[in-house]
């Protein structure tokens, strides 16, 4: 029977291409050229660090901007709160979501079997697999979930026939 996957990854490569950008701007920018301010990649965070939590902001515009030129959707970064010690240093981390939560993954299942298609859904650890017995069925549920905002950026994978 035909198949797909419904998935949310992001290029890990985007990512870092995205940060050596972000680092190569934050050693140029004049506004940063006498702070300590930071910027690592540790496999799905960013981590920031600055001496003030103004810093930290405009790092993080910085980060984001790259990011959306990269292609990366904004859906698939999760920014975290920034922590300012009482001396008035700041950090902050940037978390890039993987794969599709159990929660997200109900509300695409049931949006799929709302549309009364002839597929089926099944939640597969991290993705959702659609199956159906034509490749119409499909490719209308696959236009029809692009064309539907959900919470997560999500792509399709593994197209069988």
């Amino acid at each position: 029977m035909p198949s797909f996957d419904i998935v949310s990854e992001v290029n890990s490569m985007e990512v870092e291409n995205a940060v050596n950008q972000a680092k190569k701007e934050l050693a140029t920018r004049f506004d940063f050229k006498t702070s300590k301010a930071e910027i690592l990649l540790e496999k799905n965070e960013i981590k920031l660090t600055a001496e003030d939590a103004f810093k930290v902001k405009t790092l993080v515009e910085i980060i984001l901007g790259k990011l959306a030129k990269r292609n990366i959707s904004l859906k698939s970064v999760d920014k975290g709160e920034p922590d300012i010690s009482p001396l008035g240093h700041a950090r902050q981390t940037i978390k890039i979501k993987q794969g599709i939560e159990t929660a997200d993954a109900k509300q695409i299942t049931q949006f799929i079997r709302d549309t009364k298609l002839k597929v089926t859904t099944q939640i597969q650890d991290q993705q959702v697999r659609v199956t159906g017995k034509n490749r119409d069925d499909l490719q209308e549920v696959m236009s029809v979930v692009r064309g539907h905002e959900f919470p997560v950026a999500l792509s399709f994978q593994n197209f069988r026939d």
